[in-house]
C-alpha cells in the first residue's frame, strides 16, 4: 500500500510541474533555480560527450528531471531499452548549469528539452544553438502528420518557418466542475464543446449567495485566455514590428470572457479556488486538476473540454507545449534524432501518457492510455482533454522583430483596476506593444540581444 501511495504521489509530482510555463505566461521560465541531476553514465559534468557512445542530454524545462530516478523512469529507461550501447549524459537546469555555462565549459548537449514558443528564441537562438531538423525528419523518413499540427505549427512559428524541435510533452486546459453545486441546484454537467453563450448561461444560474455562501459559477483566467486564443487571432503583426490588439476581432475576445465577471458576484478571482467548494467551473490545465484531486480528495468533480467559440467550434487553446531540440554544435545529429524518434513512437508515447503526461501524437490508443497509473483520474472524464484540436497559432514573416506580448494587462489593471472600456484597454497595451517592438528592434540594431521583453 506504502509503495502504491509513493507512486502516485511521484506520478502527482510529474505531471504537476507540467503546468508551470502556463502559470508564467508573463514571465520566467519554468525551472530557474533547479538542481544539477546526477549523471546517468556516473561520467562527470565537465566532459563534452566525445565519445560515440555518450549522448549529452539537457533538460532545461519540467522540475521533475532534477531527480535522475525520473528522468531514467520518464525518458531514460526507453533510451537504454532501445540503444543499449548509448551512455546518456544528462544534465538538468540550475544556477551552476545555465546556458552560459555549459558554453563556457565547451559542454554543448546534442539534445536540449525546452519550451518551443518563447524559449526558442530567448535562449536556443541567443546562444547559436538553433538547428533546423527537416533534412533529419526527411532522412529517417518520420511521419510529422502524427504530431498534434497546433504543436508543429507554434515550433514553425517561433522557428522563423523551420523546425528546430519536435514537440515532447504538452500542458492542456480543460473545464473542471464541481458535480455538487450542480447536483444543487438542479443543473445538467457540462458537456465537450458547450460554447462560450452555453456556459455563460449556465454561470448565471450558477452564481449566487446561498446563506451565508456566495457560489461564483466561473472562473477563466484571462491572460491564459488571451495569450492562447482558440481564434488565433495575432498579437504582433504578422509582417510588421507591430501590435495587432487594437481591432475588432480582439474586442471580440475581450468581451466574450468580459462578461463573466460582469454578473454581480463572479468578478475575477483566482481559477485556483475551485477546489475550495465554492466555484461551479474552472478552465485550468490539467496538472492543477489532479493536484487538486490528491489535495482535495472528497472534492466530487469531473471535467470537460474547454467552452468553444460558435464559430470556431472545434478549437480548444493553442498549444502550449516542451519540445526536444538538436544543437548545431551535436556532432551526432543522426544519433540524436533517431533517439527523439523513438521516444516518440507509439510505445513510449503510450507508456508515458499513462502516467498522465499529454502527448502530442495523434493516435487514439496513446490518448486513451491518458492517466491509465493515476488513481485520481480512473473515474473522470479524461477524454475531454482530447475532444478539441489545439488552435493553429497566426504565422509572421521571418526576421521580424520579437517580444513576448504583454497581454494580460489589458485586463490588468486595465479592465479590473481601472475600469476602462475594452477597447480603451486594448489600445492602451496594444501602444506599449508597439513601443517595446521598437526598443527591442533597437536594442538589437546596437548589438545588443534584445531580450528585454521576451
Amino acid at each position: 500500500m506504502k509503495k502504491a501511495a509513493a507512486y502516485a504521489l511521484s506520478t502527482i509530482l510529474t505531471i504537476s510541474v507540467l503546468a508551470g510555463c502556463t502559470n508564467n505566461t508573463g514571465g520566467e521560465s519554468l525551472n530557474e533555480g533547479g538542481n544539477l541531476t546526477a549523471n546517468a553514465s556516473g561520467t562527470g559534468n565537465d566532459g563534452s560527450a566525445s565519445n560515440d557512445n555518450v549522448l549529452f542530454f539537457y533538460t532545461a524545462q519540467n522540475k521533475v528531471y532534477e531527480d535522475e530516478a525520473n528522468f531514467d523512469r520518464l525518458i531514460g529507461q526507453y533510451v537504454k531499452k532501445k540503444f543499449p550501447d548509448i551512455t546518456l549524459k544528462h544534465v538538468h537546469w540550475n544556477d551552476g548549469t545555465r546556458y552560459e555555462d555549459l558554453i563556457a565549459k565547451g559542454t554543448i548537449p546534442d539534445i536540449v528539452f525546452e519550451e518551443t514558443y518563447r524559449n526558442a528564441r530567448r535562449m536556443i537562438e541567443k546562444f547559436e544553438l538553433e538547428y533546423d531538423m527537416s533534412e533529419l525528419i526527411k532522412k529517417f523518413n518520420f511521419d510529422t502528420s502524427v504530431l498534434d499540427q497546433g504543436s508543429l505549427e507554434r515550433i514553425k512559428t517561433a522557428s522563423g518557418g523551420k523546425l528546430y524541435a519536435l514537440p515532447f510533452e504538452q500542458s492542456d486546459f480543460v473545464l473542471v466542475y464541481n458535480k455538487d453545486i450542480f447536483d444543487k441546484y438542479g443543473l445538467d454537467y457540462p458537456k465537450d464543446g458547450m460554447t462560450y453563450d452555453e456556459a455563460y448561461e449556465l454561470t448565471k444560474k450558477l452564481t449566487r449567495q446561498d446563506g451565508d455562501i456566495t457560489y461564483k459559477g466561473y472562473q477563466q483566467h484571462p491572460s491564459h485566455y488571451m495569450y492562447y486564443n482558440q481564434l488565433s487571432e495575432p498579437v504582433l503583426d504578422p509582417n510588421d514590428d507591430k501590435g495587432m490588439l487594437d481591432n475588432e476581432a480582439w474586442l471580440k475576445i475581450v468581451n466574450n470572457i468580459r462578461r463573466f465577471y460582469e454578473i454581480p458576484g463572479n468578478q475575477f478571482v483566482t481559477t485556483g479556488d475551485f477546489p475550495k467548494g465554492q466555484m461551479g467551473m474552472s478552465v485550468d490545465v490539467i496538472e492543477n486538476v489532479l493536484r487538486w484531486s490528491q489535495e482535495y480528495p472528497d472534492l466530487n468533480f469531473d471535467i470537460a473540454s474547454v467552452p468553444v467559440f460558435a464559430d470556431a467550434p472545434g478549437s480548444k487553446y493553442q498549444a502550449n507545449v516542451n519540445g526536444l531540440f538538436i544543437t548545431k554544435q551535436s556532432k551526432k545529429k543522426d544519433l540524436a534524432f533517431q533517439v527523439i524518434q523513438y521516444l516518440l513512437s507509439d510505445e513510449v508515447q503510450e507508456a508515458r501518457a499513462s502516467e498522465g503526461i499529454i502527448s502530442p501524437l495523434n493516435k487514439p490508443a496513446v490518448q486513451q492510455a491518458f492517466a491509465r497509473n493515476v488513481p485520481q483520474l480512473q473515474d473522470k472524464h479524461v477524454a475531454g482533454i482530447f475532444a478539441l484540436q489545439s488552435a493553429m497559432p497566426a504565422p509572421r514573416k521571418p526576421g521580424l522583430t520579437f517580444i513576448n506580448p504583454p497581454v494580460a494587462q489589458v485586463f490588468q489593471p486595465n479592465i479590473f483596476e481601472q475600469s476602462k472600456d475594452s477597447a480603451t484597454a486594448l489600445r492602451v497595451v496594444n501602444e506599449m506593444i508597439d513601443k517595446q517592438l521598437a526598443e527591442t528592434k533597437a536594442a538589437i540594431e546596437a548589438g545588443g540581444d534584445g531580450t528585454q521583453y521576451q
